[in-house]
Order: structure tokens, then sequence, then C-alpha cells
């Protein structure tokens, strides 16, 4: 019987893999960008930041309230991720997502509405805008009836949601793996 010669990598491989900034600033990005509305946590803001680094989206967008870097409560859990994705800030959050309508980008709700679908059952259509909502009363109901698409994550438990930021790590990359499953895309600078 063969040994399995499966083994753990050493942090400097790992490393090695990894694009550098500059190399980063080359590469292609996937067709995704995110807008979060009024998140007060900033842990949850960084989370968000490092979150969006791995899956290596178009732009991050900060509205309303939500914090923006620099903060040392956001760098805690960002982990340089503010300076590796693409972010702006604005006020008013369905000014941006009009804007992006405009530019024919679809826009996904994570929220339960009267229309959700699982988003692993969805239909995702690129370019496109996930939006995500404030940790207590979520999306607004101005971006909601904006909204192209509404996912939600069944919960098969006794509460509702999941924290925003461990949410939006499970859609992100469900629509990620959908959009490189779907679309030729260079992974790497060697690829």
């Amino acid at each position: 019987m063969k040994a399995n010669t499966i083994r753990k990598l050493s942090f400097d491989e790992i490393f090695k893999r990894q694009p550098t900034l500059e190399e980063l600033k080359k590469l292609q990005r996937v067709p995704v960008s995110v807008l979060v509305e009024d998140i007060r946590s900033m842990h949850n803001v960084g989370s968000i930041f490092r979150t969006s680094d791995g899956a290596r989206i178009e732009h991050l967008y900060l509205t309303g309230f939500t914090a923006q870097p620099p903060r040392i409560e956001i760098d805690k859990t960002a982990l340089g991720a503010t300076d590796s994705v693409p972010w702006s800030y604005h006020k008013q959050s369905v000014d941006v997502v009009k804007q992006l309508k405009q530019k024919g980008i679809n826009i996904v709700v994570l929220e339960h509405t009267s229309n959700s679908k699982n988003y692993f059952e969805a239909d995702y259509s690129y370019p496109l805008c996930l939006v995500l909502g404030n940790e207590v009363e979520g999306v607004s109901q101005q971006l909601v009836e904006q909204a192209d698409l509404a996912i939600e994550i069944p919960m098969l438990g006794i509460k509702q949601s999941l924290n925003v930021s461990v949410a939006y790590g499970i859609v992100i990359y469900h629509i990620l793996g959908n959009y490189l499953k779907n679309h030729k895309f260079k992974l790497d600078i060697n690829g």
C-alpha cells in the first residue's frame, strides 16, 4: 500500500506562490465588485478587505457610516489587504448602485427578500456587484429595490443569518468559483 505523500507547505513555499503587490497590479481581476452599506464593525470591514484580496475582486465600495482605512481596527484583520484591494468611500450607496447599473453591472444583494434564491442555485451574470448590508438591519430597502438578483444563505438552525464577513466569505467564493468554472481567467503571473 502506498504511503500518503501529502505534506503541509512551509510558510516560505506558500509565500512564494503569491504575487507581490506590484505583480498583483498587473493581474486580471475578477469582474466582481462589492458594496458594503453601513457596516458598523471595523473588524468586519477588515475581514471583508482580506477576503476581497483573496478573491481578487475588482473594487470594494465602502458606503454610509462604514469606517474606512486607515484605522487600526480595520488593519488588525485586513493584514495589508487595504493596500491590495482597490476601494473607495461614498456617502450615498444608492448613487453608487445607480452608476454601476448604468455601466451594465448586475446588482446582487445578499438579503432575505420575497424573491431571494439560495446563493448556490442562483444564475450569476457578470460583471456584477455584490451588496452587503448592516449587521442588524441588512441591506436597505432602497438598494433591494435596485437589485437584479437577491440571494440568501439557507439557515437551518434557529438563527436567521450569519456574521456579515462570514456570509461574505461563503458567497464571494461561490461566485468566484462559478466565474472561474465558466470563464477563461489568468490566475497567476505565470499562467
